[in-house]
């Protein structure tokens, strides 16, 4: 699509919906600040030149708030890449955004029931989200996520199988946390639970349906891709 959102748009809207407890400007970045809601949520970014003196005050005040540092870097960054290669700081989760119209998921017309949108997130639910490694502090990032938004409970045979959350920013509609419990793999679970959320993306008129997957998540990535996703941003984080 013509208007399909770049991934500095994108990077923008996983702001707005996987929410940090804390977000500042401080100098040349942005900061992030949590209580165990993940790197999304933690890590320091920047869209313009740093210098050394930069690095290290972002340094200090990470560890000031009492989070190591970490930063998160796309292919706009490649001097500060290096910067931080020279520092010792590795490559940690590469990470692709992918970005497809949500009007081109509707055809596989999910049953109402195969991932049914609530107002909260269910104790299975919740359950689910914790063996799958997303403890409690990342459903709290959900819970302040100002929305729209919903948590999608998912159903296989008439019984649980997974869960994701769906917020969204403007024309975004963002996926987070989609977890298929392990012994149900491989039915079309994951399907459904897509098109489900382009369907609520539409119906609360947002055109985009997007997420975010690590770069070695080759099942999830197949799957994304036999739907007609496209990769529209990369990232990656680095850290001591």
């Amino acid at each position: 699509m013509t208007d399909a959102p770049d991934e500095n748009r994108l990077l923008a809207a996983m702001d707005r919906t996987w929410t940090p407890l804390g977000i500042q400007r401080f100098g040349p970045w942005t900061l992030r600040r949590d209580n165990g809601g993940g790197k999304r949520v933690t890590a320091a970014s920047t869209d313009s030149p740093v210098n050394a003196a930069n690095i290290a005050e972002a340094e200090a005040e990470m560890l000031a708030i009492g989070q190591n540092p970490l930063f998160r870097l796309s292919a706009e960054n490649p001097a500060l890449d290096a910067d931080l290669t020279a520092l010792g700081y590795r490559i940690v989760d590469p990470v692709l955004i992918y970005s497809i119209a949500a009007a081109d998921l509707v055809w596989i017309n999910p049953e109402p029931l195969d991932a049914i949108p609530c107002d909260e997130p269910l104790e299975r639910m919740q359950e689910i989200w914790a063996a799958g490694g997303f403890p409690e502090p990342r459903i709290e990032v959900m819970r302040r996520t100002p929305g729209p938004k919903t948590y999608l409970f998912c159903r296989f045979r008439d019984k649980p199988a997974g869960a994701a959350f769906v917020a969204i920013d403007g024309e975004i509609a963002m996926l987070h946390a989609l977890t298929v419990i392990p012994g149900l793999r491989r039915h079309g679970i994951g399907r459904r639970t897509l098109a489900r959320a382009a369907i609520w993306a539409l119906e609360n008129q947002a055109k985009h349906l997007t997420l975010v997957t690590t770069a070695d998540n080759q099942p999830a990535q197949k799957l994304f891709a036999g739907l007609g996703m496209q990769i529209a941003g990369r990232y990656h984080y680095r850290m001591k």
